[in-house]
């Protein structure tokens, strides 16, 4: 018998739950908290992935289904499998490598990064790393000229999508956060330094790269952020009473392809289409992040899709994990679905490359579906091939 040795045991590494896993040895207990956590007592972080058990796919055998077609378009873009990257704030803390690994890992699957206005990257750093048009996620500031300002650079730098976060007028009650110290200023005491220093290279890292605090904010007209005391700046900047007038504004400001993020009443997903003109909308409760109790993402999407469906795309975004779960929302009228903690997963276990393999694994997954399903495409996929139990799973998943 043959042995190789190998460093990294990829074998253990078969789904985005074992990339959980091995993301939460590697992180400190503060970053591994600012990206796991959620607000209040985290039933709707739970709600989000338990809800999709809720449906069950239909099975149709002998259909000769032995090569389905996963390619389709997100925001106006080809992609070759309905799966883009979500802005996710800070992703740098998770790996040094951060937003510009991700997007050069979208591109290179064939999909797209929405970078975070919170990003560890600069609009412009991210763009001249890559050769695609990725799109930009604004957080919505009262000052008008500094919303304006980073629009204008998203735009200038060939950003081809504006997706504008309407869930945050306050940051949610993440009581975990606080009390692992993460705020501003972050709180250091002897237990969280001793807890750092048991990770050696992620704080080698994040000590060499500084890669771990918003950076887009730098050199703004009129406001100057830099590093944490910007971010503090940023949220004493964000407008609480963001109206439906603030949002025809930034239509009229971007020239691109626009769409509102953090929907979830299909009220308010008629508005953005009617009063706003937006391309479409992402169905999103924040990953749980906002307001605890609200709508699972998956159990907004169908009437959210019942009114708006094919008059705009509609996207789904929280508690992805499976394909089948990419399966179950695109069968209730997403056009495709946004990955956020799934690829912080793979970026604190090995960068770029564990970005790219949290997608392969999707697309490998969604592939051999389709073929069990006997469903020949993605654009095929509706309602016909899905059926409502009304129980989840129970035990959904080991979360040890």
């Amino acid at each position: 018998m043959a042995f190789r040795y190998a460093w990294r045991d990829f074998s253990a590494l078969q789904n985005i739950e074992d990339y959980r896993k091995r993301a939460r040895r590697i992180l400190p207990d503060m970053i591994w908290t600012y990206v796991e956590s959620g607000a209040g007592d985290h039933l709707t972080r739970l709600d989000n992935e338990a809800a999709f058990t809720r449906w069950k796919l239909r099975q149709r055998c002998l259909t000769g289904q032995a090569a389905p077609s996963l390619g389709t378009i997100m925001c106006g873009v080809d992609v070759s499998l309905p799966v883009a990257l979500a802005p996710t704030g800070l992703a740098g803390a998770s790996h040094w490598s951060g937003d510009v690994a991700a997007a050069r890992a979208a591109e290179a699957a064939g999909t797209r990064l929405a970078l975070s206005t919170a990003s560890c990257y600069s609009i412009e750093e991210v763009a001249q790393a890559t050769k695609s048009n990725h799109w930009f996620q604004l957080y919505p500031f009262a000052d008008r000229p500094v919303a304006s300002w980073l629009m204008r650079r998203a735009s200038d730098a060939g950003y081809g999508a504006l997706i504008v976060t309407v869930d945050v007028p306050v940051p949610g009650n993440r009581e975990g956060e606080r009390r692992a110290g993460i705020g501003m200023p972050t709180v250091l005491t002897p237990a969280r330094i001793l807890d750092i220093a048991r990770r050696p290279r992620w704080m080698a890292n994040a000590l060499l790269h500084r890669r771990n605090v918003p950076v887009p904010y730098v050199e703004a007209e009129r406001l100057r952020f830099d590093g944490a005391a910007g971010a503090r700046q940023a949220w004493r900047a964000m407008q609480q009473d963001l109206g439906w007038d603030d949002l025809r504004w930034m239509r009229d400001q971007w020239r691109g392809r626009f769409y509102i993020k953090g929907i979830l009443d299909a009220d308010d997903a008629e508005k953005a289409i009617d009063l706003v003109g937006a391309d479409g909308i992402v169905v999103s409760n924040h990953g749980g992040r906002q307001l605890d109790r609200a709508m699972a993402s998956i159990d907004a999407l169908p009437a959210i899709s019942d009114r708006i469906g094919g008059r705009a795309e509609i996207y789904l975004d929280g508690g992805v994990r499976r394909a089948a779960d990419i399966v179950t929302a695109l069968c209730l009228g997403a056009t495709g679905v946004f990955l956020g903690r799934p690829y912080l997963y793979g970026l604190a276990v090995a960068g770029e490359k564990g970005v790219g393999e949290i997608i392969e694994l999707l697309r490998s997954d969604l592939h051999r579906t389709l073929i069990l399903m006997g469903c020949r495409s993605v654009r095929d996929l509706d309602r016909s091939w899905i059926l409502k139990t009304g129980e989840e799973v129970p035990q959904l998943r080991h979360r040890g």
